[in-house]
């Protein structure tokens, strides 16, 4: 057993009593060390390191509770019994008070010697293994770069954790920003397909007429300009994960495919007659609110129940803003040494001003304002920036949205609606929003609407 492989540095002034204990432990399959005095083990404990001491109370000028207080300083992991001749309470309670894992009242029977030593030992690997299992999980957090402590990310980290060894289809949700891609490479990097292949692709970025042949692959001649044979997405992915960012923008002929594909786990080129059977974890994320999306005709709703096994949401930055200084540290150092250059720090009154800013943009939008300071060192730009766009536009003007409708589909529609009402004209729209000239162009690129 682990236990017994501890090392013991026993501490007994009395040499008889000494080589007692030495052996009477060694016959239990321990390894021992002895010392005499405090002074000798002190110098025992930092010539080697013991998993546990054994200390008699008296020990000459000086005590076991000396020796206690040295090692609970220098190596307050170290598991500590203490004995005394004396039996008193108030030894007893100064002991446990002072760090002792326990004590024992001689003269003590051996029985009694070994419960207490096995008592610790045993605690002892339990907070060996609880200091792995704290390291690797930090190691991981670090290893996905999801940065955060806010309840909502804590919520995150542990659907990440249960789903990552797993195959369950999962579907990532959140607003543009918020660290969605990352949330899809955490799943893949904690998961048995971490050496296998991770394709990403956005949905949204590719021409409608070339999307089928992207995803699925194309036979040497399918089409036109089809001169070779093209391996689709989900066949380069083969054995590994496939992230399908924008999945709401798939036209919906693809969505029929895809669906295909999660049920059956079988694709066909285009130009292809037979079939490829894959072996592909399939995450997905989206900004859209798809079940909006299915009662508008706009994606097929068996597929959104296939795709939505396991949903995860990545909370928007104005949410979390306890955790606004921790990124920020985080992408100073990040991009500080990206970049070979020194680090920085902000000033106590940016750093306000950054925690009260509400942040359309999320984590993406930090991370550029920061890159943008380590690089040009001009923090007074940043603020300037920050200052001149209110947190919300003003909706009097219009109706709230229903119940599972998104904030950024509302706010895109009344930026539609105010160009619409004053035939384009962005300085009357503006103000007809409440908002200055410079925070309306803002939006209108936000939403890709200029």
């Amino acid at each position: 057993m682990l236990e017994q492989k501890l090392k013991i540095l026993v501490v007994e002034d009395e040499p008889d009593q000494r080589s007692l204990i030495t052996k009477m432990l060694a016959a239990n399959g321990y390894q021992t060390k002895s010392a005499e005095s405090v002074e000798e083990a002190v110098l025992s404990i930092k010539s080697e390191l013991p998993d546990l001491v054994f200390s008699d109370w008296k020990l000459g000028q000086l005590t076991g509770m000396d020796l206690l207080n040295y090692v609970r300083r220098e190596q307050p992991d170290m598991g500590f019994i203490i004995a005394t001749a004396y039996g008193t309470i108030t030894h007893a309670v100064d002991a446990m008070q002072a760090g002792a894992d326990d004590y024992l009242a001689k003269p003590y029977q051996r029985q009694s010697l070994l419960l207490a030593i096995d008592k610790v030992a045993k605690s002892l690997v339990l907070k060996r293994q609880n200091r792995s299992l704290t390291s690797q999980l930090s190691q991981q957090q670090e290893l996905v770069g999801l940065v955060g402590k806010a309840p909502c990310m804590q919520k995150v980290y542990t659907r990440v954790q249960r789903v990552s060894a797993t195959d369950a289809t999962v579907l990532i949700g959140g607003e543009s920003g918020t660290g969605k891609e990352l949330a899809a490479r955490a799943l893949y990097q904690l998961s048995d397909r971490k050496n296998k292949p991770f394709v990403a692709i956005n949905c949204g970025a590719i021409p409608e007429n070339l999307a089928e042949a992207e995803l699925f692959g194309a036979e040497k001649g399918a089409f036109t300009g089809a001169t070779t044979l093209k391996i689709g997405k989900l066949e380069a992915a083969d054995g590994g994960t496939i992230f399908l960012d924008e999945i709401g923008e798939l036209p919906l002929l693809l969505q029929t495919n895809l669906l295909r594909f999660l049920q059956e786990g079988v694709i066909s080129r285009l130009g292809q007659n037979g079939e490829i059977k894959l072996d592909v974890r399939v995450i997905a994320a989206t900004h859209r609110d798809l079940q909006h999306e299915v009662s508008e005709g706009r994606f097929r709703e068996d597929l959104y129940y296939r795709l939505n096994v396991v949903p995860i949401h990545m909370p928007p930055l104005r949410e979390r803003q306890e955790d606004i200084g921790r990124l920020v540290d985080h992408f100073l150092k990040l991009h500080a040494g990206q970049y070979n250059l020194p680090p920085l720090s902000l000033a106590g009154d940016t750093m306000k001003q950054l925690l009260d800013y509400s942040w359309p943009g999320n984590v993406r939008e930090l991370a550029n304002r920061i890159e943008r300071f380590v690089l040009l060192g001009d923090e007074q730009e940043m603020v300037e920036e920050l200052s001149c766009q209110p947190k919300t536009i003003n909706t009097t003007q219009f109706t709230l949205p229903e119940t599972g409708i998104e904030w950024e589909s509302f706010e895109k529609n009344c930026l539609e609606q105010a160009m619409s009402k004053h035939q384009g004209n962005r300085t009357k729209a503006a103000k007809f929003l409440g908002l200055s000239y410079k925070a309306f162009l803002y939006r209108l690129e936000k939403y890709q609407l200029v």
